[in-house]
């Protein structure tokens, strides 16, 4: 089955809009041409309705770094779905590992996000990952297999086709090193076996599985040869316009 692949851009905490808003003018004439190929940029609340308008007419769609499950409500510092839908945003990423290491994210908290994100029309883009120590100690895949059945728990098999999942080993994210496309074939071969489970066969092959975790220009081809990586989830190199939109344009 094909699956349109998809980049996305994880600003995390950085741009302020106006620095935003010069990142995507710079990033908007070098993807003009790249049919075929969704791009999606998520940069800090501050900046969502800047960039809503910035993207209007191109490409690029917006997302958001986290949300609440919670329609509205004393929850300080928190956002709705109904918020980033206000602000332009079509999809969210949750269950990033940096939430879930800093900020307490668990797996029944990344269901409930994922419940709220679909009942307000956002894709959900879920991350699952394993640390260093997991990975040494041989569990890889039953370590996202728990992180997948926990955070897709009583979704039926038509919410879990809206979604996308995000394989972003830890020991990777920010470190320079980068899963061989040997790793990265093997996991999301797995977690598209895991998906079957929980929603069909269909659905699983349809199911677009991103790698996360220093994506670079120069690593992205041999990743994106891989039969099971449908796209990647870019940290730093997103904050750069050139090397962003070589990762858009892999071979």
């Amino acid at each position: 089955m094909a699956r349109e692949p998809l980049i996305v851009g994880n600003w995390k905490m950085h741009c302020t809009r106006a620095e935003a808003q010069a990142l995507v003018a710079g990033l908007t004439p070098l993807i003009l041409d790249s049919p075929g190929r969704g791009i999606i940029v998520a940069p800090p609340f501050t900046a969502l309705e800047t960039i809503a308008r910035t993207t209007m007419g191109t490409p690029i769609q917006l997302a958001a770094q986290n949300l609440h499950w919670e329609s509205k409500g004393a929850f300080t510092g928190e956002i709705s779905a109904a918020m980033l839908r206000d602000m332009g945003c079509a999809a969210v990423i949750i269950g990033h590992s940096e939430r879930r290491q800093y900020f307490g994210d668990t797996d029944d908290g990344v269901n409930r996000k994922i419940g709220a994100a679909l009942n307000h029309d956002l894709q959900p883009i879920v991350c699952v990952g394993e640390t260093l120590e997991q990975r040494q100690a041989d569990e890889t895949n039953s370590h996202i297999e728990r992180q997948l059945r926990g955070g897709f728990a009583d979704l039926g098999a038509d919410e879990v086709a809206r979604c996308v999942v995000a394989y972003e080993p830890i020991w990777a994210i920010g470190t320079g090193h980068t899963a061989t496309p040997a790793q990265a074939q093997e996991v999301h071969a797995h977690i598209r076996a895991v998906m079957s489970t929980l929603a069909t066969a269909d659905i699983a092959n349809g199911l677009r599985i991103l790698y996360g975790g220093s994506v670079k220009a120069d690593n992205i081809d041999g990743l994106m040869a891989q039969d099971d990586v449908d796209g990647a989830l870019v940290g730093g190199a997103s904050l750069q316009a050139e090397q962003f939109a070589r990762i858009v344009k892999f071979e």
